[in-house]
């Protein structure tokens, strides 16, 4: 099922009751239907699981879990560590490998590092517990093609270092010939050229406020009527009080706006599969070689402080800028053109296929699989018995 069943709209969460964002720290309870997890132990409940990675798995129903989970101090600062399942098993992980390192899964540093670790401790696992079932995700061809671009020398060179650490991964797997492997792309990283800010659009409609404190302008979300949680090619925008006047003053708003293609709200939101409480009241999808970017001032003296830092939490949306590092200033620029690929677009065009490849899928399949279909394929391997 998709965003409109499920509720997971975006990589972060708009809490309006409590005029909170959320960004990729939720639990697993978020997600409103259940897992190909859940649908394994339904159809054989001695079958074991392994989530490993993916983002909202920590409380999930997994026999085995294993994500990042950093301790986050008063200061600012950070504690590294992994939620994993069983608790304790993060203790053999850190004897064994180290702790996971953070700094190679997302920001400037961001390499094949972390792929590397989530390999070895999934190996780890995998001689220790035997689940029946993983699922693995793998960050590595991220970084390359969204600060590069997908078609540049980089990302190609991406792809090499991954593909070593999958030769690792399935020599370390090797327990049989009954072994069935299934790799699946999320989604295709496109080239862009241009960058949008609905939240600048806002402000200079009046609609989004900002608030002054020591380090900058911060994002006012009690006094804002309507403001954008951006989330790579799309953003949801919340309307306070899902006011509709001031709802179609925003659709109006950004009918002409450069870079953004498809402007849906109310019912027209199924359109996007987001029809969904959660979802923005608007959302705006951008053009194909167009993203979003979260700024909201005017003025890079006027940036809030995390703005040139790697703070994932403050930030109110996706902000891929953090790849990148600025050697005069010492910090993450404040130059959103840097970025070169991007994704979230909903299009039937063939370039935006990604790619399913298995061995053992139905030699009767033809044509394209849409990624909702990929869960029963999975459970269509498991027919009454762990395997």
């Amino acid at each position: 099922c998709g965003p409109a069943e499920h509720g997971v709209v975006a990589n972060g969460f708009y809490w309006r009751e409590k005029l909170e964002v959320e960004m990729w720290t939720a639990w697993n309870r978020v997600i409103q239907r259940p897992q190909v997890w859940d649908l394994l132990k339904q159809k054989d409940p001695t079958i074991k699981t392994a989530a490993w990675f993916p983002m909202l798995s920590k409380g999930c129903n997994a026999d085995h879990v294993c994500m990042p989970a950093p301790i986050h101090k008063p200061d600012g600062s950070e504690d590294l560590w992994c939620h994993t399942k069983p608790q304790e098993f993060y203790g053999e992980l850190l004897q064994s490998l180290g702790h996971f390192p953070l700094k190679h899964f997302w920001g400037p540093l961001a390499g094949i590092q972390s792929s590397q670790w989530i390999v070895d401790s999934a190996i780890a696992a995998h001689k220790k517990f035997a689940p029946n079932f993983w699922y693995i995700y793998l960050p590595h061809l991220d970084y390359a093609a969204q600060k590069h671009g997908p078609d540049s020398p980089q990302a190609t060179a991406a792809v090499d270092e991954l593909n070593g650490v999958l030769g690792k991964l399935v020599a370390g797997f090797a327990t049989g010939p009954s072994t069935a492997w299934m790799v699946a792309s999320e989604y295709v990283i496109t080239p862009v050229d241009h960058v949008s800010f609905p939240n600048r659009v806002l402000r200079d409609a009046g609609l989004l406020q900002v608030r002054q404190e020591d380090d900058g302008e911060h994002l006012d979300l009690e006094n804002s009527i309507a403001w954008a949680l951006v989330d790579h090619q799309f953003s949801h925008v919340f309307v306070r009080e899902r006011d509709a006047n001031s709802i179609a003053a925003v659709a109006k708003l950004f009918a002409d706006t450069a870079g953004i293609s498809q402007v849906l709200s109310g019912t027209s939101r199924a359109l996007a599969g987001m029809d969904h409480e959660r979802s923005g009241d608007v959302i705006l999808i951008s053009d194909s070689n167009s993203w979003q970017a979260y700024y909201w001032w005017n003025d890079d003296a006027n940036a809030p402080g995390f703005a040139r830092t790697v703070d994932i939490h403050r930030k109110p949306g996706y902000d891929p800028v953090e790849l990148f590092f600025d050697m005069q200033t010492r910090s993450v620029p404040l130059d959103a053109t840097l970025v070169k690929g991007s994704h979230g677009l909903i299009h039937p065009a063939q370039e935006l296929e990604s790619i399913l490849w298995s061995a053992h899928l139905n030699p009767a399949l033809s044509g394209p699989v849409t990624d909702t279909e990929i869960c029963e394929l999975v459970l269509s391997r498991f027919t009454g018995g762990a395997g």
